[in-house]
């Protein structure tokens, strides 16, 4: 199914060629063309055409668009079809039968669920990079608030649901920094707990994190959270009021896995592992990096 580049015939033809001339302008051009070659012969085997489908968090958009171009720079023929949402969403989506090849996801509780119900392909779990979340306003908003600790100064609050996990987090940083009282699970507290526990704030309940940055950028709401990757592109519309430690939130894992997937061959199931081995690669790391993610993960 792969077409490999004979690099190996290729050197023994050009050696051969080269053989005889004796003088040292032939003998550096031949060692050129050998490294050349050699290069070739460690390319990276193309795959035929075939289409892998993954399932990302929303707030790994931009990121994983650049990736796949550069992954396609590689192997042309493997046709990435992406679809973005809060986790949550996706999970529900592949456990309901969506036909989907890798899902990235923004925290580990989804990734977890697929995993107990046995909807990823054992040894393919990965965990990717980190993130961190931050308490953002718009430029010029002029607001009072300075991060978790005064967010009931805010007129208005960007918070995405507890199940989309930058809402998650934040309840968590909100619990950690003794804000709220501590529950069981940190996801099913609220937007109405939230604003009671912030003095009656207006909270504006978001679907995922994108829909959080958008409404303060455009300064619909004065803060919001949302993960400091989110702020990538947005520069000159969001402000970074805190970035909220670990300590409070946690580590903010993004794993990738493949999904079991009846309807793909032999074929597309390769390229899907292929392409996870990939997004987490070094290469990767550099792009992630640009985005504002953490990539010291174990």
């Amino acid at each position: 199914m792969k077409k490999r580049i004979l690099a190996a015939m290729l050197t023994g033809v050009l050696v051969l060629g080269m053989a005889g001339c004796g003088n040292s302008a032939s003998d550096e051009s031949s060692e050129a063309e050998t490294s050349e070659a050699s290069a070739e012969e460690e390319a990276t085997d193309q795959f035929d055409e075939t289409t892998v489908t993954i399932f990302a968090a929303k707030s790994l958009n931009s990121v994983v668009d650049e990736l796949i171009a550069l992954y396609n720079e590689t192997q042309p023929n493997v046709e990435i079809v992406t679809s973005y949402d809060s986790s949550g969403t996706l999970m529900a989506q592949i456990e309901e039968g969506a036909a989907c090849d890798v899902f990235f996801s923004a925290a580990q509780k989804q990734m977890d669920e697929l995993e107990e119900n046995g909807l990823l392909i054992e040894g393919t779990r990965a965990n990717a990079v980190n993130n961190q979340v931050c308490v953002v306003t718009y430029k010029d908003s002029g607001t009072s608030v300075t991060g978790l600790e005064n967010l009931a100064d805010a007129k208005s609050f960007a918070l995405a649901d507890g199940s989309v996990p930058v809402g998650k987090y934040t309840r968590q940083a909100l619990v950690n920094a003794g804000m709220m009282e501590e529950v069981e699970d940190v996801s099913l507290l609220t937007t109405q707990q939230v604003s009671e526990a912030l003095g009656g704030i207006e909270i504006n309940e978001c679907a995922n994190v994108g829909a959080v940055a958008a409404a303060v950028a455009e300064g619909s709401n004065e803060v919001g959270t949302v993960y400091k990757s989110d702020t990538y592109g947005f520069e000159d519309d969001l402000e970074i009021l805190e970035i909220v430690s670990y300590d409070l939130t946690g580590n903010v894992i993004y794993p990738i896995a493949q999904t079991v997937n009846d309807e793909a061959d032999e074929l597309q199931s390769e390229a899907a592992l292929d392409f996870i081995q990939f997004l987490i690669s070094d290469t990767a790391k550099e792009v992630y990096q640009k985005y504002y993610f953490d990539t010291d993960v174990e």
